[in-house]
């Protein structure tokens, strides 16, 4: 379930900013999504103008954008992320709720595998609290069982449906996605940790304890925060 967002022109300099740290020689994951899709043409610029990088993508859309921008590209078995770069539905205190676009399965493994993880977003993002519905994908047999076990955890579950055509979304993998409310979210790893817990669930969108950075693009520029932790 997609969250409303700020400007083309925030999401482009965010994107740009974190694809201008990209060292040459690096393995880069492309994350899913409109902020995400600017880094990546942002690379490809950059690709064009003599860097040397090669690209593992997490989704369909990353994967043919890369193609347009003529971004080598190789998979988790090829190689290992020196950084990944991708957007965030939400972001309170470098934790994040991702899966938007249905992709978070792939890019939370990618992101995982990857030795930093840069987040791009606009500053509509950023929130006191994680608060937006969780998206999870649910293989598809499991569905009748996973809803009942999501409102057992205080969650209210919505089977998400597609746009443009009869039925449910559908994701790469050829599973469903439950999007779920949780309200103000006050302990996302425990959230994080019970969900994941549950038969039939894929993997969710809440990714905690991962971002090392994140690109926030403004009106004027990009404010870059760094998780001191990292």
């Amino acid at each position: 379930m997609k969250q409303p967002g700020g400007t083309e022109a925030q999401k482009r300099r965010a994107g740009e900013s974190a694809a201008a740290t990209v060292p040459d020689g690096s393995v880069v994951g492309l994350g899913t999504g409109s902020t995400a899709a600017a880094a990546i043409r942002a690379l490809g610029r950059r690709v064009d103008s003599g860097l040397e990088i090669r690209a593992i993508p997490t989704s369909y859309q990353s994967r043919q954008l890369a193609r347009e921008a003529s971004i080598p590209l190789v998979t988790l078995e090829d190689a290992t992320p020196d950084v990944a770069i991708d957007g965030a539905d939400q972001v309170a205190d470098f934790d994040l709720i991702k899966g938007g676009g249905a992709a978070h399965a792939r890019e939370k493994l990618v992101a995982a595998a990857a030795d930093r993880l840069s987040v791009v977003v606009d500053g509509t993002k950023l929130v006191d609290a994680l608060a937006c519905p969780v998206p999870i994908e649910v293989l598809p047999d499991a569905v009748p069982v996973v809803e009942p076990a999501l409102e057992a955890l205080d969650g209210e579950p919505t089977l998400r449906a597609a746009e443009r055509k009869d039925g449910p979304v559908v994701t790469d993998n050829g599973n469903l996605v439950v999007d779920c409310a949780f309200g103000e979210i006050a302990a996302p790893s425990d959230l994080a940790a019970d969900i994941a817990a549950l038969p039939g669930v894929v993997e969710h969108g809440l990714f905690v304890g991962m971002t090392d950075e994140i690109h926030v693009g403004t009106d004027s520029g990009v404010d870059v925060l760094e998780d001191g932790s990292s």
